[in-house]
């Protein structure tokens, strides 16, 4: 196997390896200053450290974070979020339900993510 196959197959292993997403059976608190109707870009993992981003609004940029979290409200075709971001240089993307679920609302990682758009949205 060549460098750069065994390269991919690293980052891809991390990359499955390090994201977790928050729990879905019940609401979470809301966490450290993000109120309901935002989504907020942490640095550390499930969403401690210092609030790096917080947004009610679709939002383009770069920012290096370590976990995201959707604490939207119920509202039919804009209470989801998508998200694009890097992963060791690497762009990827997901759908994030809001806070309760069904389905994620958080995005963790144990890495450093780059986080490039968050775009309001309807169901993932």
């Amino acid at each position: 196997m060549n460098k750069r196959a065994l390269g991919t197959l690293a980052a891809v292993a991390a990359f499955a390896g390090v994201l977790g997403t928050a729990p879905t059976a019940s609401a979470e608190p809301n966490p450290a200053g993000c109120g309901k109707g935002n989504f907020c870009i942490y640095a550390g993992e499930y969403s401690t450290g210092q609030l790096v981003l917080k947004s009610g609004g679709n939002w383009s940029g770069r920012v290096t974070g370590r976990s995201i979290f959707n604490n939207g409200t119920p509202l039919p075709g804009l209470d989801h979020i998508q998200v694009e971001f890097e992963i060791d240089g690497d762009a990827e993307s997901t759908c994030l339900h809001y806070n309760p679920g069904p389905g994620n609302y958080g995005l963790n990682s144990f890495h450093p993510l780059v986080f490039t758009k968050v775009t309001w949205r309807g169901e993932c």
